[in-house]
């Protein structure tokens, strides 16, 4: 096949990302700029006629290069992507990276906050800031995150009108677009109607203003929140993240029996396989646990832990 028709089936590739899945500019973006690097791995070899032999020896390339396990994986899960899409089409009758195993991620999770940890900064770290309106958007920041798991995008964007909304659910937009209703306990939606009622001569459409009433919070604002909140609280400013606060919400919920679908829906992740990694993680602070604390561990038998 010729390099033209490389560039066509990429071009509807991603227009099929788009317009099925919801992909956002960015992704569509890493997508064609990964695609394109393969392509010229290859090189004479066009992109749609790439053997398993191209990919293996792509992936050799990368990890020559030093490049993270974790960038690897994400274009050898275009490419998988991008071939099974020829194939839909017709356009080919094989995945060349069909026996190929990604490249072993170790779990970039960090470590959660305990459940103390969080009730300090949610009692005493939401309180006797320099002055009031600081007080209500700490709690309403801290409420929020912790009791719904939102991505700091996600909580940044939300509309001051989600609190009008009477109900148990708050609908969030999340990654590529994607709707999906949390659960908003009782502690959250009275911090965020508190704070909308303390904004309500600004005018801000946003739940959070920033300085500007007309344009949300910015990241950077929201950093220093938390970190005045965390130095109220006394709980280490480097453990304190929007980040830190939806792992300890995911890590919580399963630890008092959550259901992992249940768990990925609360997240927003399109794939189960990201949801994993939290009982991966789980998983081995249990064995560690097991290990260190079972009467018999001293004894060689910490190998218990292993079943």
């Amino acid at each position: 096949m010729s390099r033209s028709g490389d560039g066509r089936h990429v071009e509807a590739f991603l227009e099929m990302l788009a317009a099925e899945r919801g992909a956002a500019l960015k992704t569509r973006q890493a997508y064609a700029s990964d695609l394109s690097d393969f392509a010229a791995h290859c090189a004479p070899v066009s992109l749609c006629d790439a053997q398993g032999r191209e990919v293996q020896s792509y992936l050799a390339e990368l990890s020559r290069a030093g490049l993270a396990a974790r960038t690897a994986a994400r274009r050898l899960s275009c490419l998988r992507q991008f071939y099974r899409f020829l194939m839909l089409e017709s356009v080919r009758e094989d995945d060349p990276t069909e026996r190929q195993q990604a490249p072993k991620i170790g779990s970039s999770l960090p470590r959660p906050l305990d459940e103390a940890e969080i009730r300090l900064l949610l009692e005493t770290g939401t309180q006797g800031h320099e002055n009031e309106r600081r007080d209500v958007v700490s709690r309403a920041a801290l409420e929020l995150l912790y009791t719904t798991g939102l991505r700091i995008s996600e909580l940044l964007a939300l509309p001051a009108t989600c609190v009008h909304v009477r109900g148990p659910m708050l609908l969030v937009r999340g990654k590529g677009g994607r709707e999906r209703l949390v659960p908003l306990s009782r502690s959250a939606r009275e911090a965020a109607d508190q704070l909308v009622h303390f904004d309500r001569d600004l005018g801000s459409p946003w739940l959070f203003p920033g300085r500007n009433p007309q344009k949300p919070l910015t990241r950077q604002g929201f950093d220093k929140i938390l970190l005045a909140c965390s130095l109220k609280a006394g709980v280490d400013p480097d453990r304190v993240s929007p980040h830190v606060l939806r792992h300890s919400f995911a890590s919580h919920l399963l630890a008092h029996g959550a259901d992992l679908r249940a768990l990925q829906m609360l997240l927003g992740h399109a794939d189960i396989a990201t949801t994993q990694i939290y009982t991966q993680v789980m998983s081995e602070r249990l064995r560690q646990a097991v290990s260190a604390h079972h009467p018999l561990a001293r004894k060689g038998a910490s190998a218990l832990a292993e079943d």
